[in-house]
């Protein structure tokens, strides 16, 4: 494995591992099909929504996944993402803090994380009628080459 999916593996790794002790710290009890919710957000770079997340989780219910989803996101260990239309994407929150934002297509949908230095200083810079910025999230939408 090269460097880069050594890192990769890590991380994923990582994650689930601190997601599944912060859901022991609440008092929750270990779930087989939480788990894996856990593990397929872990290995995603980007946000899902919860019915392909469904999807891809074969023998686990769409009223469990829903719920895990729900359980990750009050224990701050995922987030609902705006990614258009209807359905809302979830992802995984890096405890580091680390983050990204999203383009989406409003013709085919599809969605691409970018990151920009420069709009997370001027995020932060913001100050206005006494507001000190804790999050943000910055979705941009139009169309992509496919599409144009």
């Amino acid at each position: 494995m090269s460097q880069t999916g050594t890192k990769a593996a890590e991380t994923v790794a990582d994650w689930a591992e601190y997601a599944e002790s912060r859901i022991r710290d609440a008092g929750l009890k270990r779930s087989v099909p939480r788990h894996r919710v856990i593990e397929l957000l872990a290995g995603r770079d980007c946000a899902a929504t919860a019915l392909e997340i469904d999807a891809e989780l074969e023998g686990v219910g769409r009223a469990t996944v829903y719920r895990a989803i729900e359980q990750l996101e009050e224990l701050g260990l995922a987030q609902k993402v705006d990614l258009g239309g209807s359905a809302h994407g979830y992802e995984k929150v890096d405890p580091s803090g680390h983050h990204h934002h999203h383009i989406v297509c409003d013709e085919c949908g599809r969605v691409q994380p970018f990151e920009d230095q420069g709009l997370e200083r001027a995020i932060h810079e913001v100050r206005q009628g006494g507001f000190t910025i804790e999050t943000h999230e910055v979705t941009l939408r139009g169309h992509c080459a496919d599409c144009t």
